[in-house]
């Protein structure tokens, strides 16, 4: 039996990594520093106009500094090595960071959705000419920061949802300047609670947008875009591999995949050699570059059913096909 898992991985740490990352950091700081000083400005004009518009989409924009702020930090943790306890190092707290980021959203927007439906019954008086001009104002500085944030590796859940809160903060102020103009134009106070309610139901699609991606992570699906039945076919398709079983595709974190499998070598062929072979596979197709894999020879006349590892239900087994194709065989839950 040869074991195929002392293999070494480039990716861990490098200098190029780190000082890709401090140029996140500071693109992410500068996009941070835009949305604080506008949402400060944004909370004075909403009291004095009495716009709940405007003190909402301060309200998001606080999440998307929380947010900024979070990947700022989740990139200089995720750079600590791996070690003690801490196997697989500390890239999942890209996840950590993104899933709170993601409940804070649902409930502002609970919060903002009271708020605004209380209004819409007992309409308060608002000036329209102040709201109309933060929002566009907002318009405006959203951009800049989305600009900004957009140069960062949007490979990170955090930078993502980070990125994603500010491009739904254009929709929301464009929403509150709506809101503004009507109120001018009409009278209707009520403008103003409707437009809340535009700015909550952004709130409540970026939360569980966030939530869900982090549950991913956490749950250890495999990545958006890799296809776990493909990515077996693949490989029990690599000359010398008869089956492959006990395959499980994950995330690190960072949208960084990992795999780890059992490959079962045809007699005639070295493992390592179809171990290299089938590593080859999974980088060039399915850019996993972190693979764990087990190769080794099955014992003459050993059936698929009578190993321990294949008949364990730990998942289904792919088994090469005479014509060098692959199926999926029935062993392990599907």
């Amino acid at each position: 039996m040869a074991d195929d898992r002392g293999h070494t991985h480039t990716h861990a740490h490098a200098t190029p990594v780190a000082v890709t990352a401090a140029t996140d950091r500071k693109w992410l700081f500068a996009s941070l520093s835009v949305i604080v000083a506008f949402m400060s400005g944004e909370v004075v004009v909403g009291l004095m106009s009495g716009s709940l518009a405007l003190i909402a989409d301060a309200g998001h924009m606080l999440t998307d500094a929380a947010a900024l702020g979070l990947a700022i930090a989740a990139s200089k943790i995720a750079q600590r090595p791996a070690k003690g306890s801490y196997t697989y190092g500390f890239t999942r707290i890209d996840a950590v960071s993104a899933q709170a980021n993601g409940i804070t959203l649902l409930i502002l927007a609970a919060w903002f959705c009271v708020q605004a439906v209380q209004r819409l019954f007992s309409p308060p008086h608002v000036e329209g000419v102040p709201v109309i001009v933060v929002a566009l104002i907002g318009v405006v500085v959203n951009l800049v920061a989305m600009a900004m944030a957009g140069r960062a590796n949007q490979a990170s859940l955090n930078v993502r949802g980070a990125l994603a809160h500010v491009v739904n903060d254009l929709w929301a102020f464009a929403a509150t300047a709506i809101a503004g103009a009507i109120i001018v134009a009409t009278g209707w106070a009520r403008a103003d609670a409707v437009a809340s309610l535009v700015v909550a139901a952004l709130m409540v699609y970026s939360g569980f947008g966030l939530i869900r991606a982090s549950g991913r992570v956490f749950l250890e699906a495999a990545p958006v875009g890799v296809d776990p039945r493909s990515v077996g076919a693949d490989m029990a398709a690599v000359a010398g591999v008869n089956e492959v079983h006990d395959l499980h595709v994950w995330d690190l974190g960072g949208s960084e995949p990992a795999l780890s499998a059992h490959v079962v070598v045809s007699s005639e062929f070295d493992c390592h050699d179809v171990a290299a072979s089938v590593r080859s596979v999974l980088e060039q197709r399915h850019h996993i570059s972190h693979a764990t894999l087990q190769a080794d020879h099955r014992r003459s006349g050993q059936d698929v059913t009578d190993d321990p590892c294949a008949s364990a239900g730990h998942g289904p087994g792919y088994v090469r096909l005479d014509s060098g194709s692959a199926g999926l065989t029935g062993s392990g839950p599907t």
